[in-house]
């Protein structure tokens, strides 16, 4: 087994596709897509969601790896980190290439007879 195939296991890439399994964080990525930082207050204006909420589905992409926080004074920043999601399109690629490689065989099997 190939280092990027141990990296890819199921118990990795399970919490990024659960972080990417709600709208509210999916909102929050696509705000943070511009590589800018931004604080929780900045990313709850507009979404009718409280600091706290905001604040709960952070932690949860944190916990991910997709993004990153740190401390400015008073005012914790967030930042987009898109290693978080490498980790999904590398386990998304490998499953593809698996069914492609079953896929093969089945075709291979069909016209050998």
């Amino acid at each position: 087994m190939s280092r990027l195939e141990l990296q890819q296991t199921p118990e990795k890439a399970a919490p990024v596709f659960a972080a990417l399994g709600d709208v509210t964080r999916l909102g929050l990525l696509s705000r943070l897509n511009d590589g800018q930082p931004r604080s929780i207050i900045q990313l709850a204006a507009g979404t009718g969601q409280t600091r706290q909420g905001v604040s709960k589905h952070l932690h949860v992409l944190e916990q991910a790896g997709m993004v990153s926080s740190s401390r400015v004074g008073r005012e914790k920043l967030f930042l987009l980190q898109p290693a978080g999601f490498a980790v999904a399109s590398n386990y998304l690629k490998r499953a593809a290439d698996q069914w492609d490689d079953a896929l093969a065989r089945l075709n291979a099997f069909v016209k050998n007879g």
